[in-house]
């Protein structure tokens, strides 16, 4: 990962959510459209890391987390205030985008 996105696991999911704003990013290495939005995510972290928390958590090692949070397909976004989902975006997602419904779901 890069100092502006965290890497999750099943281990420091809970406390990575717990507290503030936070966009999750889960994913698989063998998905094509994961990849594409990787560097998208990675620039909207950069621009956006002083209000907002990014993590990406792989799907495949950690099921129990997707499950729990019903990822259908990848790659979802969720979002994370306080530790409560607030809001979701299946698929891939242009950067202006993204930044646009982080700003409205954090308003």
């Amino acid at each position: 990962m890069t100092e502006f996105v965290s890497e999750l696991s099943s281990k420091n999911f809970k406390n990575f959510i717990a507290k503030g704003d936070c966009v999750v990013d889960f994913y698989a290495e063998w998905c094509v459209p994961c990849q594409k939005l990787k560097p998208v995510f990675e620039d909207v972290a950069k621009t956006l890391k002083e209000k907002t928390k990014f993590g990406k958590m792989n799907i495949d090692g950690n099921e129990e987390v997707a499950q729990e949070y019903i990822v259908m397909s990848v790659p979802t976004l969720i979002f994370f205030k306080n530790g409560k989902e607030i809001n979701r975006v299946n698929g891939f997602i242009l950067g202006e985008e993204l930044k646009k419904i982080i700003k409205a779901t954090f308003k």
